[in-house]
C-alpha cells in the first residue's frame, strides 16, 4: 500500500492551552472547534490543533515524555512583502518572540521568523516564484526554482 502524500492535521503541543489560544486569537485566528483541552483552527485544506503537551504525550502512549518543540518551521506564505511585515508585526504584538526581522533573502524572496509563546517557530514569507490561490493556498509550480 502506498501512503498518500498529504498532511491533514498539524498538532502543536503547548504548555498552556489558554495562553496558546490567546496568542492565536490575538493574531486574528478564529477557532473552528474548541473542546476540553484542544483547539482546532480550519486552514485551507487542513487543520491546525493546539493540544496540551502532557495530554499529547499520553495520546501518543508516551505518558511523561518531555515533548518540547521540534526542529521544524511552520511557514505562512503571503502575497506581498508588506503583508509579511504586517504579519510579523501582528505576531510580535500578540506575544511572539522575534527571531529574524523580515528581510530580502538569498533565494529572491522576503521572509522573517518568530516563535509563538511555546517556542514553535513560524516563518512569514513572500515568494515571488510561488503564486498563491485566492484562499492563500499554495500549489508548487510545475518547475519550482
Amino acid at each position: 500500500m502506498t501512503v498518500a502524500q498529504r498532511v491533514s492535521v498539524i498538532t502543536l503541543g503547548v504548555a498552556d492551552i489558554d495562553r496558546a489560544r490567546a496568542f492565536y486569537d490575538a493574531l486574528g485566528w478564529a477557532p473552528a472547534s474548541v473542546q476540553e483541552g484542544i483547539v482546532f483552527y480550519q486552514l485551507p485544506g487542513m487543520v491546525l490543533a493546539l493540544f496540551g503537551r502532557a495530554a499529547l504525550a499520553a495520546d501518543q502512549d508516551r505518558p511523561g515524555a518531555d515533548l518540547g518543540t521540534g526542529a521544524m518551521t511552520l511557514a505562512q506564505n503571503l502575497a506581498t512583502e508588506a503583508e509579511v511585515d504586517a504579519a510579523y508585526a501582528a505576531a510580535l504584538a500578540a506575544g511572539a518572540t522575534g527571531l529574524k526581522r523580515p528581510q530580502t533573502v538569498f533565494w529572491g524572496g522576503y521572509a522573517g521568523y518568530f516563535a509563538d509563546p511555546d517556542g514553535h517557530v513560524w516563518e512569514v514569507a513572500f515568494n515571488p516564484f510561488w503564486p498563491l490561490g485566492q484562499d492563500g493556498s499554495l500549489t508548487l509550480p510545475a518547475e519550482a526554482p
